[in-house]
């Protein structure tokens, strides 16, 4: 996969009217699914890798990416926590980062003695229930509902808890933003913690996210999670195929199917950093030890909720001075 925004930026170009004809055909989710958990699913057979939806939410998304001071604090220990920074990298497209909230991953697998090639987008899962949210000391993550589940970046020190605990090590944090930066420089945090987040201000007026309406094959459709399922399920017995996400995690809100086995296509993919795998998961959340730690972090949370919101304040009293002058 190209690791910069030419090829995309020629590929906008060309695919713009096919992927204005798809979107007109996608049902808005916020009509009809008000107080439902709404869902993506993902069609593997249809993507063709052009990367039309990693542009439309890099176009979408800039003033939500952050914008780090510079120079960074130093921590203390130095080794407490290591520097990350995108911000002279944000044109990277073959990962996540905290400038690339989706990236196509591209899996080589052998079917019937011959490699065929499937592309796919990867992005935040969603869980039905996140540990991200749940095991966040400061309460900075958390599921609306409607099935997204979100970073509050007047929250979120970079501490990287929602990363360690995902199964799938999703979010991505950038240093030198956020509220560390005016209450802890060098003993606590060290950033923000960024990933998907599902276009909510887009899901909020009745429009699509932005990698939906883009894309010129329909790879991805999004509606009531109950719906979602069905579909998927009705994909997979006519294909043959096969179902990631309805149960990962205890349920994930992105659904994929595909019509070759999900641990062929996890052998097919490069793994690692900002690279999710395609693995069976667990229910990290039904188990008594992490439900016991999230009642435990709960008083922490409502601690940091009333520091975000002087942080936040603080923060739009200084833009009012920064304007008057």
């Amino acid at each position: 996969m190209s690791q910069n925004l030419s090829r995309r930026s020629f590929l906008k170009g060309t695919l713009a009217a096919a992927g204005a004809l798809g979107a007109s055909a996608i049902p808005s989710p916020a009509r009809g699914a008000q107080g439902k958990e709404i869902a993506t699913l993902i069609d593997i057979r249809k993507c063709i890798g052009c990367e039309a939806c990693v542009e439309a939410c890099h176009e979408a998304n800039q003033a939500k990416f952050p914008r780090p001071k510079k120079p960074f604090p130093k921590m203390i220990p130095a080794s407490k926590v290591k520097v990350s920074d995108w911000s002279e990298k944000k044109d990277v497209t073959d990962r996540l980062t905290p400038y690339n909230w989706v990236f196509i991953q591209e899996a080589k697998v052998e079917v019937n003695g011959k490699q065929q090639t499937f592309t796919f987008p990867r992005r935040c899962m969603h869980c039905q229930n996140p540990p991200c949210a749940n095991l966040c000391p400061w309460g900075a993550a958390g599921k609306g509902e409607n099935g997204i589940t979100l970073i509050n970046p007047e929250l979120c020190l970079g501490g990287a808890k929602c990363h360690d605990v995902c199964p799938w090590n999703i979010p991505q944090r950038q240093t030198g933003v956020g509220p560390y930066l005016d209450l802890m420089p060098s003993l606590a945090g060290n950033g923000v913690m960024y990933k998907c987040d599902r276009c909510f201000n887009r899901i909020k007026d009745g429009d699509v996210p932005a990698c939906i309406e883009v894309c010129p094959e329909n790879v991805q459709r999004i509606g009531p999670r109950e719906e979602m399922v069905k579909e998927a399920h009705r994909i997979a017995e006519e294909i043959g195929g096969y179902i990631y996400g309805e149960k990962e995690n205890g349920g994930t809100n992105t659904i994929y199917v595909s019509p070759v086995p999900f641990e062929s296509l996890d052998k097919g993919i490069q793994k690692g950093a900002g690279k999710p795998h395609l693995s069976a998961v667990a229910d990290s959340m039904g188990h008594a030890e992490n439900m016991g730690k999230a009642m435990l972090i709960a008083p922490l949370a409502g601690i940091a909720a009333a520091v975000g919101k002087f942080y936040g304040f603080t923060k739009k009293l200084q833009g009012s001075e920064e304007e008057k002058r």
